[in-house]
């Protein structure tokens, strides 16, 4: 099955801007009206029909207040139809059911509860497939090779979990072909769409289940704790084993062919002795793994398939200076939709007619940007005080001279068990055009590095995962690079987080801080999950710490506990629907400095959830964001 990748509410468009920066320790560089770096791409998400004769994509509808929409036309032609209709929101995204009719996805204001819509190519029959409220749904299988079906998981029996139904993608008509017992968080397909794997959980231990057919009940082959993952990625082509993704036994995790019999790692696909590796290709029509795919400082891809190395091989010959990735792929595999990108190129598509080795350009998806003017995303790593080695990212601007002090912008990234990645970063040559220096540092719990990096960041929210931003910044100090007077922290979510907890826990460290979505109060961040985490709360009490029998350890985490300490001024901005980070826990920052005396700018936006999504509101954001950082770092 061809896999279809969807936008969540988590995810936000960057882009950036350059700034006129006066001082003697740079020279000046022209500054690019924000608006051309945070607005929407000129197009995006191009797509192909099954049958290969039709080209899809996303771009802003004009008339409907820019709002990313989704238009289809035939491969050889320029006449387009816009298909959907959204001018209060963008959509997230949108996948083929077959050569006719395509679905999309699309929530309220950022509320992430998901809907899955459905419309013909010609803009006909539109209706949401689940049409219920306050529920979040959930594609497990597009069915590629049933037409008219989907399988999809709903959580409107029980908000908790998630119960799977087959859709009928031209009526609407909905099946419950699979009751959640209640502990069941993930389910997958073998190759022919039967529902023959589930995993369970309870807070601490996942468990996997397995049937032979859909008559059969599921039974249990295998239990571990959260701490080792055994993820199932596929069925192999003959449907008797899966491949799975695994660390069970070992620091890294591996691809394995996985016995469903004697619930074993057979066989040792692909691993790499310094990351983690997830990623496994395939394909369908040829019946062959064609490759895996992981991070080290940047993506990396190793294939086993002599076609699709040839065809990669190919690509990148035509396309030089870029990274060269294959977004799409016809059924029949004559014809792809190809993507470049670098550090300092948000991105370029490409439709490429494989059988006539023809290439032709689709669309930049900043026309307006020049590679030119951008700055160079740098892989780096230093030691944390405890002898740990931190891998991160170092983006200096365009102008700079070595041996310049210059003022730095340090950015957690969010999660935190994520990770920072190698890229086009459109907030970092933001901040970089405005003559910042920005430090991302993959911490300790970042994802990718290996069981151990992970686990040793339990239960250390604002203590040693703290000190890994900590010993980063006084790194980049002694490296001559930063100017110690004139450092700010930013970042959204869990980086957020570490904004404040950068502010109140090393006062003297930052002059600045800007808290986008972040938690403030750990207490109440797990008192209102969303109860379809439920079934993780466990595991994030192992993780973070249990409010009940370690009120202590939270309590001396929690920024908002310790805002006697924070001196230094701060920005806020805060979606109203977030369901993650609820607006309380920007209210509640606030509000306690603003009793304290301290003035607060805070952006509260109606319209939004978890980061801001609307290309306005984003405006408004990054305009707000660069008055504060030029006042505090730059004047």
């Amino acid at each position: 099955m061809k896999k279809k990748f969807i936008l969540t509410t988590s995810l936000i468009l960057f882009i950036s801007i350059f700034y006129f920066i006066k001082g003697d320790s740079m020279a000046s560089i022209a500054k690019i009206p924000l608006e051309d770096f945070f607005k929407n791409p000129e197009m995006s998400s191009f797509q192909l029909s099954p049958d290969g004769k039709n080209i899809s994509y996303m771009k802003p509808w004009k008339e409907g207040d820019r709002m990313m929409n989704v238009y289809v036309r035939p491969i050889n032609s320029d006449t387009e139809v816009r298909i959907t209709s959204a001018s209060k929101r963008s959509l997230y995204g949108y996948f083929w059911l077959n050569n006719s009719r395509i679905a999309y996805i699309q929530d309220e204001g950022g509320d992430e509860n998901i809907h899955i819509y459905a419309v013909n190519i010609d803009g006909s029959n539109n209706i949401d497939l689940t049409p219920f409220k306050n529920i979040q749904a959930r594609i497990t299988d597009d069915l590629e090779d049933n037409p008219n079906y989907i399988l999809a998981a709903l959580n409107k029996r029980n908000p908790q979990i998630h119960d799977v139904y087959r859709l009928n993608v031209n009526s609407g008509e909905m099946e419950m072909i699979a009751e959640n017992p209640g502990n069941i968080q993930g389910w997958m397909t073998d190759n022919d769409g039967a529902l023959r794997i589930a995993t369970t959980s309870d807070g601490v231990n996942t468990s996997l289940l397995y049937r032979e057919n859909e008559s059969e009940d599921f039974k249990h082959i295998l239990t571990t704790n959260f701490k080792e993952s055994v993820s199932p990625l596929y069925f192999t082509f003959d449907n008797k084993q899966i491949y799975v993704s695994s660390n069970r036994g070992r620091d890294k995790s591996a691809i394995f062919k996985f016995d469903l019999k004697t619930a074993k790692e057979q066989e040792l696909i692909f691993e790499n002795k310094e990351v983690d590796v997830y990623g496994l290709m395939r394909s369908k029509k040829r019946k062959k793994i064609t490759g895996v795919s992981y991070t080290t400082d940047k993506l990396q891809t190793h294939f086993f398939d002599e076609w699709r190395e040839t065809l990669q091989n190919k690509l990148e010959s035509k396309l030089k200076g870029v990274e060269v990735a294959l977004s799409d792929l016809s059924k029949d595999e004559t014809k792809a939709i190809v993507v470049t990108y670098s550090d300092i190129s948000r991105g370029t598509y490409y439709y490429y007619d494989i059988e006539k080795d023809l290439l032709t350009k689709l669309a930049d998806l900043s026309p307006w940007l020049n590679e030119e003017d951008m700055a160079f995303m740098k892989p780096i790593s230093y030691k944390s005080r405890d002898g740990l080695t931190i891998p991160g990212y170092l983006t200096l601007p365009l102008n700079y001279k070595k041996g310049n002090k210059i003022p730095v912008i340090v950015n957690p990234h969010g999660g935190p068990w994520a990770r920072d990645n190698w890229g086009f970063n459109s907030q970092v040559q933001f901040l970089a055009n405005r003559g910042y220096a920005v430090l991302q540092m993959n911490f300790r719990g970042s994802v990718g590095y290996g069981r151990n990096f992970w686990e040793i960041s339990f239960k250390q929210w604002g203590k040693t995962m703290q000190d890994d931003i900590t010993d980063g910044v006084n790194w980049l100090i002694n490296e001559g690079i930063a100017d110690p007077d004139r450092i700010g922290i930013y970042g959204a979510s869990y980086g957020g987080y570490a904004t404040l907890a950068g502010l109140a826990f090393t006062p003297d460290l930052y002059a600045c801080g800007v808290d986008y979505v972040g938690v403030s109060n750990i207490f109440t961040l797990l008192e209102t999950l969303p109860p379809y985490w439920e079934l993780g709360r466990q595991m994030m009490y192992e993780m973070i710490g249990n409010p009940e029998t370690e009120k202590e350890l939270l309590k001396s985490a929690s920024p908002l506990f310790h805002i006697d300490k924070i001196k230094s001024p701060l920005f806020v901005a805060q979606g109203a629907n977030d369901p993650r980070v609820k607006q309380a826990e920007s209210d509640q920052i606030v509000n306690a400095l603003k009793e304290k005396g301290i003035d607060v700018p805070y952006m509260l936006k109606k319209d939004e959830g978890h980061g801001f999504y609307n290309e306005k509101n984003q405006f408004d954001f990054y305009r707000e964001m660069e008055r504060f950082l030029k006042k505090h770092l730059l004047d």
